[in-house]
């Protein structure tokens, strides 16, 4: 009788352990599908369209701050040549006045190209004004190049009025027309050296040892070259300007017509060939086709 309970009570344990497992892992099976439900409805979750935007949003604007940035850098290297251009020009620019101021002999104090020109004004705009938008960067820099090249307009202008002025002076006969001598007869009447008789002497002697350099008074072209009675061998030059000057009496001539000297230059040597009692120069200066006292422009 004994055994029979106990082998009932051990099958019941048994069918009540079957249970137990099975709802156990029922249970556990239902948490399961309940956890993965719940991640699983947080992953199909629809995005807000509107982070979606900002985020490209976002994302465009970086890309256009990269973008910009390296722009500027190249923009500012390219103003940065520009500058250094438009200074070195201006350098030179202001070199070239500074030439030019002294080879005119201007006033220094009204020519200063050490100094930036003096400027003023008011701070603030007058009442009822409004005050102007300020320029860009490359607007100031068209203006910068317009001025350095209206200045190297006006600059280049008072060069070439300058050298004009240069060239009008060294056109006209100046100096001595020699290297070494002394004048031993001056421009006007005298008494004739032959014939004892008044006479009106156009030029100036200039007496000095045989062979002595006689010099070109001015620049100039040699327009005739020669020999005959009066002046022996002799030299005109045409100088522009109505100027013309004439050298006689030389031992011989080193110029032919058609050269081209300037002042200073020898032309020929000096003799006592022609209408001559010794070794000497006869220098005229004829301006306009009328003599004139050549003394003027050998004290220039």
């Amino acid at each position: 009788m004994a055994s029979k309970i106990l082998n009932r009570w051990r099958r019941v344990n048994a069918v009540l352990g079957s249970r137990f497992i099975q709802l156990r892992a029922a249970v556990v099976t239902l948490l399961m599908v309940a956890a993965a439900a719940f991640w699983g409805g947080i992953a199909v979750v629809p995005e807000d369209p509107d982070i979606a935007r900002w985020d490209a949003a976002l994302s465009e604007q970086r890309a256009m701050v990269d973008r910009t940035r390296a722009d500027a850098g190249q923009q500012i290297d390219a103003l940065a040549a520009r500058v250094g251009e438009l200074n070195a020009r201006l350098i030179r620019l202001d070199a070239l006045g500074k030439r030019l101021t002294e080879a005119a002999e201007l006033d220094a104090r009204e020519f200063n190209f050490d100094s930036p020109p003096a400027v003023g004004g008011p701070e603030d705009p007058m009442p009822g004004e409004t005050g102007a938008a300020a320029p860009s960067v490359e607007a100031l820099l068209d203006t910068l190049q317009a001025t350095i090249d209206d200045r190297s307009r006006q600059l280049a202008a008072l060069e070439t009025l300058i050298l004009s002025r240069e060239l009008a002076q060294q056109i006209v006969p100046g100096g001595t027309p020699v290297e070494a001598g002394y004048i031993s007869s001056f421009y006007g009447n005298r008494t004739d050296p032959f014939t004892g008789k008044a006479a009106f002497h156009a030029g100036l002697d200039f007496a000095g040892p045989p062979g002595t350099r006689v010099l070109a008074a001015a620049d100039g072209v040699i327009s005739k070259v020669g020999r005959n009675r009066n002046f022996g061998n002799f030299v005109e030059i045409t100088h522009g300007k109505g100027y013309v000057s004439r050298y006689g009496h030389n031992a011989s001539l080193l110029v032919q017509a058609g050269d081209t000297v300037k002042r200073g230059e020898p032309v020929a040597l000096m003799g006592s060939t022609g209408r001559s009692t010794g070794t000497h120069l006869h220098f005229e200066v004829i301006k306009n086709g009328r003599s004139v006292n050549p003394l003027v422009f050998v004290k220039r």
